[in-house]
């Protein structure tokens, strides 16, 4: 019997959504439990690190969205065709996260004009210089991020970038060609098409 999946996270895309992109990448049914926050007090307790995203396989349970993200692309083979290929992936998927942490602490700052300042220097600074530089790989790699084929680090990479372009209210990709063509293509894959079509409306 193929293994039971239950996602639990937020009603959010958040550092969920990448999970979800592979898993219906791989064409994988699965349980997409969204808490509320009036919800998270009580489930809190009963979770590993009182931290989600959880994935739940068969009953057993583990957190840490990039953990489990590695763990579902090399079920599905998406890590890429050998090693390198694989610490390839982990390196876009962290690097990127250098820049995605910057945007929630910004969007999460409780001083209205502090949160404005530092979304402002990231939209000037810091999104160029990342997206410049996965700019020219996506170009190197034949408009993949690792290896001319598709990755999990391609889907995590959209998924990441629409919950950080929406969380600073700009749309940083649309500036680099290469980009924005890799996620028009991911974004364009039948099993993601038709999840993004379906999935419910939130604010990130």
């Amino acid at each position: 019997m193929a293994p039971s999946f239950k996602l639990t996270y937020f009603d959010v895309r958040g550092r969920g959504e990448a999970i979800r992109f592979i898993l219906h990448q791989a064409g994988v049914e699965f349980e997409d439990n969204r808490i509320s926050k009036d919800q998270w007090g009580t489930i809190k307790p009963t979770t590993p690190f009182g931290k989600v995203p959880i994935l739940e396989e068969d009953g057993k349970q583990v957190t840490q969205s990039l953990a489990i993200e590695r763990y579902l692309a090399r079920k599905f083979k998406l890590t890429g065709k050998d090693e390198w290929e694989a610490l390839e992936c982990d390196v876009a998927a962290e690097t990127l996260g250098d820049l995605h942490t910057q945007v929630v602490q910004a969007f999460f700052n409780p001083d209205a004009s502090k949160k404005d300042e530092l979304k402002g220097t990231i939209i000037k600074d810091q999104a160029p210089f990342y997206l410049g530089k996965f700019d020219e790989q996506v170009k190197k790699n034949g408009g993949f991020l690792v290896g001319g084929h598709l990755t999990w680090a391609d889907l995590h990479f959209v998924a990441t970038l629409q919950v950080s372009c929406d969380m600073l209210g700009s749309d940083i990709v649309e500036s680099h060609a290469n980009l924005k063509t890799h996620r028009d293509m991911v974004l364009n894959l039948p099993n993601i098409k038709a999840w993004v079509a379906k999935r419910p409306t939130t604010p990130f």
